[in-house]
């Protein structure tokens, strides 16, 4: 998988390392972050959507990433959209 570094928690420590990539031949976006305590994970798996089925399915999960990281979000899709440019 060719994954592109976009960065890395500004605010990070040694142990706490949220990070945003791009994966440019999924067209994907990559993040580690935080795993949600029992009741966010919860409050997202009772979160309905029409035309869903509420729950989070076993391939994915709820993670969570620091507001502050939100220009490395916003530099990720645009990675990701230049990607349909070529």
């Amino acid at each position: 998988m060719p994954l592109r570094f976009i960065g890395i928690d500004p605010d990070t420590k040694t142990a706490d390392s949220p990070t945003v990539w791009v994966d440019q031949e999924k067209k994907e976006l990559v993040f580690q972050g935080w795993k949600p305590g029992p009741e966010l994970e919860a409050e997202c798996a009772r979160f309905e959507v029409p035309g869903h089925a509420v729950g989070i399915p076993d391939d994915e999960a709820v993670i969570r990433i620091p507001a502050r990281m939100a220009q490395m979000i916003r530099e990720a899709c645009d990675a990701v959209e230049r990607t349909d440019d070529r």
